[in-house]
């Protein structure tokens, strides 16, 4: 793997960040309130009109057909700037490359486009009240309407993030009963405002509004709303799931900037009289960098045509602990006053508790990089 950058990426590296240093926005409300994710709305659709919503997507769907490299570097300069979390990213981030994966070329074309210009604003339906990290247990139904041309959709999803302020869902639906778990499973593209759909958005601890519970009574979709093959839905969700759980949801640039600002907390209230915090603090930092470096072996792997398969959950159990740590570091050198915080830590730090519980709780994705990544025998 050569780590040195070339001179087109250097000087994409240049444009992008004097892009986004001149136009990020500051101190935006949570995007999971309903006043701040239609100011966040605003920054997206700045960044689709400047064809920065989606550097690595083709040209013909709002982006630069950047490559794999271009895009992490984006990612590094998007968070060192300070931008925003992306209140899209379900959609560009875990649907989209489903879409260009498994979509007909016409989902394609209609769908695409209106996802990274935030006109349509997409949830997951996965979870269900029986049907957490074993996703499938799930019970929702789907059943043929030959006559109408389509299907009928019938359950209950919930966790659904920002469900209450998206338009459109996609998960996994039963639509062969008799079938064993992981079969008889058809991925659906569900929008909200369709007949028989209730949204109920409920609150959570941190006072957020986000979250959502999706009823469907009878929903009616048609055939062109399947994604993949009918009953093959369990492959299409893996390959959903595998970038929920690896680097297209988390990239880098994310740690490595809240280890920056780690860094100059540390240098504002630190004292090398604690060296307990500091060894954390170290470490946090190290952690950030090895996971930048082992994303560009990764993204080598990748663009030289390698499916990492279950190796994304071992992704996923290192960003998620990793961002804990870095929050617990930031909150012990805050002391008392981070109750006060008005610089983000403590809010960050309930995020990040979520962490090891979305895409997959890290005990499950332990039991996964055990079976399916070392090979060991199943309990």
């Amino acid at each position: 793997m050569d780590l040195t950058f070339t001179s087109d990426e250097e000087q994409f590296r240049a444009e992008c960040r004097e892009w986004l240093e001149a136009n990020v926005p500051h101190a935006l409300p949570s995007g999971d309130t309903r006043d701040g994710f239609a100011l966040h709305l605003g920054w997206e659709r700045a960044l689709f009109d400047a064809r920065w919503a989606m550097v690595s997507w083709p040209e013909e769907y709002g982006g630069r057909g950047a490559t794999p490299m271009e895009w992490l570097i984006f990612e590094e300069e998007y968070y060192a700037a300070g931008g925003p979390q992306r209140v899209t990213q379900n959609g560009v981030f875990l649907l989209a490359p489903t879409v260009f994966a498994f979509g007909t070329k016409e989902q394609q074309d209609h769908i695409l486009p209106r996802m990274a210009g935030a006109e349509d604003l997409w949830c997951q339906g996965w979870s269900e009240p029986n049907a957490g990290s074993d996703l499938a247990a799930i019970e929702s139904k789907a059943v043929r309407d030959a006559a109408a041309g389509g299907w009928r959709l019938t359950g209950q999803k919930t966790w659904t993030t920002r469900g209450a302020f998206s338009t459109h869902l996609f998960g996994l639906f039963r639509s062969d009963p008799e079938a064993e778990r992981h079969r008889g499973l058809t991925y659906f593209l569900v929008p909200l405002d369709a007949p028989g759909i209730t949204v109920r958005g409920f609150g959570r601890l941190d006072g957020d509004e986000g979250f959502a519970e999706v009823f469907l009574d009878d929903v009616f979709v048609p055939d062109d709303a399947v994604l993949g093959a009918v009953d093959q839905g369990w492959g299409v969700a893996m390959a959903t799931t595998s970038a929920e759980r690896g680097l297209t949801l988390r990239s880098p640039g994310r740690f490595m900037a809240t280890a920056q600002r780690l860094l100059a907390l540390h240098r504002e209230r630190g004292s090398f009289e604690a060296p307990q915090v500091r060894d954390e603090i170290v470490k946090a930092w190290i952690d950030a960098e090895a996971y930048r470096w082992q994303t560009f072996q990764t993204v080598t792997r990748m663009t030289d045509g390698e499916n990492l398969g279950a190796e994304s959950s071992m992704t996923k159990v290192f960003w998620s602990e990793l961002d804990v740590r870095l929050h617990e570091a930031a909150l012990a050198l805050l002391g008392a006053d981070a109750e006060r915080d008005e610089t983000g830590w403590m809010k960050g730090f309930q995020f990040a508790l979520s962490g090891p519980i979305y895409a997959g709780t890290n005990e499950i994705q332990r039991n996964v990089i055990a079976e399916r990544v070392l090979g060991l025998p199943r309990k």
